[in-house]
């Protein structure tokens, strides 16, 4: 599987408890495209959010989150992880 970081540039209103109930949506949603969200970062103050996703493609990755909740990230990038 390929590792993937999305990137929502910003989102109105963010919040913590937005964001963790997105994320729970992905993981409600993910395994019927073969995806694993593995973790999220946010900036409450931005509205930016990133999320970090093992998935077999990028838009395999994306229709999680447009199933999920409908918040599709502007930007999604291919990654290795280092050692």
């Amino acid at each position: 599987m390929a590792l993937f970081i999305d990137v929502h540039n910003h989102i109105p209103g963010l919040t913590a408890d937005a964001v963790a109930g997105a994320h729970q949506k992905d993981l409600e949603t993910q395994e019927k495209y073969g995806v694993k969200y593995l973790k999220y970062w946010y900036n409450a103050e931005s509205g930016q959010v990133f999320c970090l996703v093992e998935a077999p493609d990028k838009d395999a990755a994306v229709r999680v989150h447009q199933e999920g909740h409908g918040l599709v990230a502007d930007e999604i990038f291919e990654v290795v992880e280092g050692h």
